[in-house]
């Protein structure tokens, strides 16, 4: 039996432990009919061109967690941002942890998914905005909404913002000898209200592991998120994640995507403007090596006018990787008076590691100012020689020049211990001491 074959009928076993009655009983229905109907996407598919599945296809993952290993807060500590005092929602193995979790309804939610399924308290929420801006006709979303019960439920109501910023920590310890996620997010911000959000997935084993996350995250009018992602997992562990942003007018959202780890990372990254003076940023920095492959896929679609978007994407590429990137900026007919731009730049630090980076616009509108650029190259050797001139060794020449190609993207970054926490990855990451304090 194939991975397909076993989660169609893994699907109906999960029918039979929720209630056939639940609110989303039809929509998971409808989702794992299209995931039969396409299956898992292919290389004869424009937008998996350059990223296979095939491998991971091949791997008997479970599907449902026996039961939840327990874990020390000492032995992840780590993987918390815990110079700051923040809100965690915590998963061992798919299942909530609440001993490693602080969650709140003080004036806000911040919680599960499950809960929000299903107590008739939230359901108004749930009718309003469940798989309402999550793609409909794309097979592992489908896959995911057809196993959704479990993950992050962030509501913030009108001119509300949580005392702290979230934390979402997903472990997977290796309790199976192979395992599948599948988590669901939904997050909810209203008029005026603001929201930080840290997210992570971090396997604790060898053993492998694949995670299909999806996001969909609300923004009202003059709404402000920031959103990081923090990709720094073992060479095991593959993930891909869905996120689908819907922006209203004048509200403010910004995802910054950093991806050190893993052995295959997929991040679809989708934003709506659905409103007027809208401001969508989206930001990244890829540092990878060995056989790691991770691919960038972005979605701009401009549908209201005077609306901004922001793209700028760094990678290095070192070793045997392989990095994708591709973005794509769509302004309708009436989105007159966009101002979109989109960056893309690259270092290859090995013959053999590749990168593939492709631009798409879109344009339908005539009085707009759209821009994109993308580039590959190596290290500047002048700039080089300069350093070591002055009596800085090659190696820490070479990473102080990568440090600066990323650090545009890290001047945005709004909360400073995060900061502090992913220059401490890029230095550890590129294997030296930089000498300052970072």
């Amino acid at each position: 039996m194939d991975l397909k074959e076993k989660l169609i009928s893994s699907f109906m076993a999960f029918e039979n432990n929720v209630d056939v009655e639940h609110p989303v009983h039809d929509i998971r229905s409808n989702a794992i009919k299209n995931f039969e109907e396409k299956g898992f996407p292919s290389k004869k598919n424009e937008a998996w061109k350059y990223t296979s599945l095939n491998s991971l296809q091949k791997v008997d993952f479970s599907i449902f967690p026996k039961e939840e290993n327990k874990i020390e807060y000492n032995d992840v500590k780590k993987y918390f941002i815990h110079e700051i005092d923040t809100y965690k929602i915590v998963f061992i193995d798919g299942i909530y942890s609440s001993y490693l979790s602080e969650t709140t309804h003080d004036g806000v939610d911040i919680c599960l998914m499950s809960s929000a399924l299903t107590k008739p308290m939230y359901k108004p929420v749930i009718d309003v905005y469940f798989n309402k801006v999550a793609a409909k006709d794309e097979s592992l979303t489908s896959l995911n909404t057809a196993f959704s019960k479990e993950g992050a439920f962030i509501y913030i109501p009108k001119n509300k913002m949580p005392k702290k910023p979230v934390e979402i920590v997903h472990f997977a310890t290796g309790n199976e000898a192979s395992l599948m996620l599948q988590p669901r997010n939904l997050i909810i911000v209203e008029e005026n209200a603001e929201l930080q959000v840290i997210e992570r997935h971090q396997s604790l084993t060898s053993n492998e592991v694949l995670t299909n996350s999806v996001t969909e995250i609300f923004a009202a009018k003059n709404a402000i998120i920031d959103y990081y992602k923090v990709q720094n997992n073992v060479s095991t562990a593959s993930m891909i994640d869905n996120t689908y942003i819907d922006q209203k007018d004048k509200s403010v959202v910004k995802v910054h995507t950093f991806s050190f780890g893993g052995k295959l990372t997929r991040n679809n990254l989708n934003f709506y403007q659905n409103g007027e003076y809208i401001d969508s940023t989206m930001k990244g920095v890829t540092i990878l090596g060995e056989k790691q492959h991770v691919d960038h896929h972005t979605l701009v679609h401009h549908i209201e006018p005077n609306c901004e978007s922001h793209q700028d994407y760094k990678g290095i590429y070192g070793e045997q990787s392989t990095g994708v990137f591709n973005g794509k900026i769509i302004v309708d007919k009436i989105a007159q008076k966009t101002n979109a731009f989109q960056q893309n730049n690259n270092i290859l630090i090995s013959d053999k590691a590749t990168i593939n980076t492709k631009p798409q616009l879109e344009i339908f509108a005539d009085d707009v100012k759209c821009s994109h650029g993308c580039t590959i190259g190596q290290l500047d050797e002048d700039a080089l020689f300069y350093l070591q001139s002055r009596g800085i060794p090659a190696k820490e020449a070479r990473a102080l020049l990568m440090y600066a190609f990323a650090n545009n993207v890290l001047e945005s970054v709004g909360i400073p211990e995060l900061k502090a926490r992913i220059n401490k990855l890029i230095a550890k990451k590129l294997g030296v001491n930089l000498g300052f304090d970072i």
